[in-house]
């Protein structure tokens, strides 16, 4: 079968990156981007083709529900505790395919206990309820500035209220909120009891994503389990947990450790996809098909707080990776991940063009409302979450807190990773759900562009150049007057 071509079938002898490859556009009969499909061939379920990366600062339960309600997936790191897995697991398959879950306050709660909540949640609104958990009011940044922090919310609460139907159709629930000249609000039951808050733009984006559900039309969700100890012990509690994939994640995937590892899984008959990595060649992928993995994961060192290549020399740039390994892992009827080195939505699309069937992304989902982390301001007042990699100290002090001090101050000596970094909220796009809608947007165009109505046919028919530094800067955009 025909996958990604090279413009004029120049094929360099060096190995690309993301930035030194373009799409060239094709003839296309495909009327409109919203009619392509995103869904994912590989299994796992996705409606769009990204995945966050198993990343403690990242991947968390409100980053879990957020994303698998727009049709992606996030994978919960291998260091969570499992009982804490099978919590987040089972609250994030108790979740509504349209409702956002909400921010609930008591009327005796203060201004402060609402501040230091607000920023968990994108939608910024708190609704303070009754002890009967019905709503009395709801309370959002305007109403808490320039107010004593100890001031009860019942006194500063706006009590003026549209309640939604918790079944409401999201297109009536739009009308109804525009009609209003409402940003949100908040949703009920039968009983009146609050079941969620729905955004204007919430409910708009119920019309124009397909959520990523299991067979029982609950919300999916992976978990990742390490290579050391008993890994067949804790992928059994992941499974028993409920988890809808399962990742088998080491730096270095391509070692007897691994191997093993994927052995050990694969004995266990799982249901669901076995994802195993990393690697970044096509022997890689080979030998963990072998030993078990529906997906292979592609990347070492691309990601914004690897720093991996810098350390040891070791890596292969991103683009290249995933075209080889695609390519071999087409011969055996797998798939593969693009894993790293995505900063804009075209990285997301050359990852597809290459072949990926989904795409992880980490660091940029970082600097969102979503994330674990607390927000934080920046001297110059900008908002800030912090990130750091999976081989740092930070995340190593977090993975060995149980073994000797002789053995974590052993481990510490040999860290790789950078253990804090600041990440930025965009103004424009503060949510995981506006980057989303971005990336979206430009993967969907990007396969208009190529004459392809879904991911398979994308990378078919996807034609890609080669192009110079100054050809990727000749590209961005200008946010100002040259002059």
């Amino acid at each position: 079968m025909q996958h990604v071509r090279f413009l004029n079938d120049i094929r360099p002898p060096y190995d690309l990156t993301y930035d030194d490859v373009f799409m060239v556009p094709s003839r296309s009969a495909v009327g409109s981007r919203q009619g392509v499909d995103l869904s994912s061939p590989d299994g796992s379920g996705t409606t769009i083709p990204l995945v966050v990366a198993n990343m403690t600062a990242i991947a968390g339960r409100r980053m879990a529900e957020t994303v698998a309600r727009r049709g992606g997936l996030t994978v919960l790191p291998q260091d969570i505790p499992i009982e804490v897995v099978a919590e987040v697991v089972s609250w994030v398959k108790g979740r509504p395919l349209v409702l956002d879950t909400p921010i609930v306050l008591a009327p005796t709660q203060t201004v402060a206990d609402a501040l230091a909540l607000l920023p968990k949640r994108a939608h910024n609104a708190g609704v303070v309820v009754d002890e009967k958990h019905r709503p009395l009011g709801v309370v959002t940044d305007a109403d808490l500035t320039g107010v004593d922090r100890f001031t009860q919310l019942s006194e500063v609460m706006s009590k003026d209220l549209l309640l939604l139907d918790a079944g409401i159709d999201p297109r009536e629930a739009f009308h109804r909120l525009d009609g209003a000249n409402r940003r949100y609000a908040p949703a009920v039951d039968a009983e009146g009891r609050l079941a969620g808050i729905l955004t204007r733009r919430g409910a708009l984006r119920a019309t124009l994503y397909t959520p990523a559900t299991d067979a029982e039309g609950r919300l999916r969700i992976a978990a990742a389990v390490g290579i050391n100890g008993d890994v067949a012990g804790k992928a059994g509690q992941l499974l028993a947990a409920g988890v809808d994939t399962l990742v088998v994640d080491t730096a270095h995937g391509h070692q007897e450790s691994m191997l093993a590892a994927v052995r050990a899984v694969r004995a266990l008959d799982p249901r669901v996809p076995v994802v195993a990595g990393n690697i970044v060649a096509a022997d890689g992928v080979r030998d963990l098909i072998e030993a078990g993995a529906d997906i292979v994961k592609v990347g070492v060192g691309p990601g914004a707080m690897c720093t991996t290549r810098m350390m040891t020399g070791v890596g292969r740039p991103q683009f290249s990776a995933v075209l080889e390994c695609a390519a071999e892992a087409r011969k055996h009827g797998k798939h593969v991940w693009a894993d790293g080195g995505v900063r804009h939505p075209r990285d997301v699309a050359m990852a597809l063009a290459a072949g990926a069937s989904n795409v992880m992304i980490g660091s940029w989902f970082a600097g969102t409302y979503e994330s674990p982390g607390d927000l934080q301001q920046a001297p110059d007042g900008r908002l800030y979450k912090e990130s750091f990699g999976m081989a740092s100290a930070r995340a190593v002090r977090n993975r060995t807190s149980e073994e000797s001090a002789y053995d974590r101050a052993r481990k510490a000596l040999f860290e790789e990773g950078i253990s804090t970094s600041r990440m930025f909220l965009d103004p424009e796009r503060p949510g995981v759900e506006d980057l989303i809608d971005s990336i979206v947007a430009g993967v969907r165009s990007s396969c208009t562009y190529a004459g392809a109505d879904s991911l398979a046919e994308f990378a078919e028919k996807a034609i890609v150049g080669i192009q110079s530094a100054a050809g990727y800067a000749e590209g961005k955009p200008l946010h100002a007057s040259w002059t």
